[in-house]
């Protein structure tokens, strides 16, 4: 693993995946003709809300919203976690703790089990249980919650780094 973090850290890499990464938020999944909000976009969801929102999808929406979560959100995790693995290691404030870039790797997991209990809803529809719904509302609210600890995590640790650049650079005089 310490070598895919070495390669995520990398500055081309870093680049890539940030753009790759923007692009699936502001281009992608916003366009996606699903007829209404992805219940992976919600920060959970009752059983009477997910039936709602899949009886509004339609078949065609479903059958869209399935073959985006099955294809382009398994692939969305492996951009973004390989930026921000990249950013945490890349970044990281001792040679220890190159382990936290281990942090987006287990978000992007649980967002693609997250994509398996919602993909099996909407294939299902409408014979979905309450408890799938629960399950897959579950893995959903986690996400909600993990990934500001990565995001913060990256970025926080990017920007320790472009301040002690810029106080390096002035110590030495600005060359």
């Amino acid at each position: 693993m310490r070598r895919y973090f070495e390669f995520a850290g990398r500055t081309g890499t870093l680049l890539v995946t940030l753009v790759a990464t923007a692009a699936f938020l502001f281009l992608v999944f916003p366009h996606l003709p699903i007829n209404g909000e992805m219940l992976d976009m919600k920060p959970g969801y009752s059983f009477d809300e997910a039936m709602a929102s899949m009886e509004r999808y339609g078949p065609d929406g479903r059958t869209t919203y399935a073959w985006g979560s099955m294809l382009l959100d398994t692939l969305f995790p492996l951009v973004y976690v390989t930026l921000f693995a990249g950013l945490i290691h890349r970044f990281r404030l001792t040679e220890g703790t190159w382990w936290l870039a281990f942090v987006p790797v287990v978000a992007g997991i649980w967002d693609i089990l997250e994509n398996v209990q919602i993909t099996a809803m909407l294939i299902g529809y409408p014979d979905v249980a309450p408890s799938q719904v629960v399950w897959a509302s579950t893995f959903t609210t986690v996400k909600v919650y993990v990934g500001p600890v990565y995001q913060i995590l990256g970025i926080g640790l990017l920007l320790v780094a472009v301040v002690r650049r810029a106080f390096a650079r002035n110590r030495s005089g600005g060359e």
